[in-house]
């Protein structure tokens, strides 16, 4: 018999909790130790290359659970708000485009989670059923979805690289040409945010419809 016990250590979820440990480290270098810049985002890199390696071992040792879906969403969503507190911290003309880019990332995230609950994963098509073309798409197309969240992730990470680099050296014209590649990727995804948040919050009130509905017809 599996136990809970038996959940929180699944080798997926380990990966998780790692993740988790380079995401804080990473955060505590960026804000009081900022001459170990190199070492902050080596960290959060890895961070976010363990979200590819923790879904790998799930499927391989058949160890998917609710809980590391969780684990993993929560973890990916404090990881993103942070570096953009950091990046609206270090650079002051843009912190109100981050503060946005925050709200529509948790809120989307979380209403699209919230809409899921008893339709299976939020990532699979059955739940995804009926929705925004553009969020079928982002989860049914494996490369448009990985562009998207590399080109996102790595627009930020750059970004805070840039900060750093300086302009006259040759590896922060690399830093920018791919900065540049990147942000396309970045501003789709916010598109991809904005449509996620609406259609979750119409399959959410298309539920309540329905129990609307069927309690008048119980009253009738």
């Amino acid at each position: 018999m599996t136990t809970a016990l038996d959940v929180f250590v699944f080798i997926p979820n380990l990966i998780g909790y790692s993740r988790i440990l380079f995401t804080l480290a990473s955060f505590v270098l960026m804000t009081s130790f900022e001459s170990e810049w190199r070492i902050a985002i080596s960290l959060y890199i890895a961070s976010f290359a363990g979200d590819l390696f923790d879904g790998l071992a799930a499927r391989k040792f058949n160890q998917c659970s609710t809980f590391g879906g969780l684990l993993d969403m929560v973890t990916d969503r404090c990881s993103t708000l942070g570096i953009l507190y950091v990046l609206g911290n270090l650079q002051d003309h843009m912190r109100l485009v981050y503060l946005f880019a925050i709200v529509l990332d948790i809120s989307s995230h979380w209403c699209q989670m919230y809409s899921s609950i008893g339709q299976g994963h939020h990532k699979s098509s059955e739940s995804n059923e009926g929705r925004n073309f553009l969020v079928q798409w982002y989860y049914k197309y494996y490369f448009f979805f990985g562009y998207l969240c590399v080109g996102a992730e790595f627009t930020y990470i750059l970004a805070y690289i840039l900060h750093y680099l300086s302009t006259d050296s040759t590896l922060y014209e690399v830093a920018l040409g791919a900065f540049r590649l990147c942000l396309p990727g970045c501003f789709m995804k916010q598109i991809i945010n904005i449509f996620q948040l609406s259609s979750a919050c119409y399959v959410v009130a298309m539920q309540d419809a329905a129990i609307h509905t069927e309690q008048r017809s119980k009253q009738h």
